[in-house]
């Protein structure tokens, strides 16, 4: 009994001292080309030890239509803009949509998780096997934290959060 309270004190004194590697990230890390997805940032820690304020989503060419969730307590704002191309949505084309979102105004301390959501769909025209990216940006009092880098790299310093693009589901 006492050897399994030494590996348990050693296993959790270990995991208390392993740095975290937390950063902004997809609940779901795959979707399918062609499908409606439903995107849950989550957002495990401020700047430092710094609450944060906003949070600033780019929404890439090839994701459409999309619509973002309001949050208690945050202001909410999408920047509107023209697609490269324009989009076959359901029988309409589509050639404008949003291109940020950003949450201001609101109060994410440093100690806290919370999760910001916003749905839209990926073009049929995107290529399965690749990973698709939403640079995101938390700004904070002093600062902020820029998950930008747009890598498969889990060791990358600031990655973007991604997912991983799955072929089309033909089976309607």
């Amino acid at each position: 009994m006492k050897r399994n309270t030494t590996i348990a004190l050693a296993f959790t004194l270990g995991a208390l001292t392993t740095p975290a590697l937390a950063h902004v990230s997809l609940e779901q890390q795959e979707a399918r080309v062609g499908a409606t997805y439903k995107a849950v940032l989550r957002v495990p820690h401020g700047c430092g030890d710094q609450a944060t304020h906003t949070l600033r989503v780019q929404i890439p060419e090839g994701f459409i239509n999309v619509k973002p969730m309001p949050k208690p307590g945050w202001t909410l704002e999408t920047v509107r803009g023209e697609y490269e191309s324009s989009y076959d949505y359901y029988g309409s084309a589509l050639s404008e949509g949003v291109k940020e979102i950003v949450w201001s105004g609101g109060n994410l301390p440093n100690e806290h998780y919370d999760e910001f959501v916003f749905r839209g769909t990926f073009v049929g025209s995107l290529e399965p096997g690749q990973s698709f990216y939403f640079p995101s940006v938390q700004e904070c009092a002093d600062g902020e934290e820029a998950w930008i880098e747009q890598t498969d790299d889990h060791d990358a310093p600031k990655p973007a959060p991604g997912v991983k693009l799955l072929p089309a589901d033909h089976q309607h």
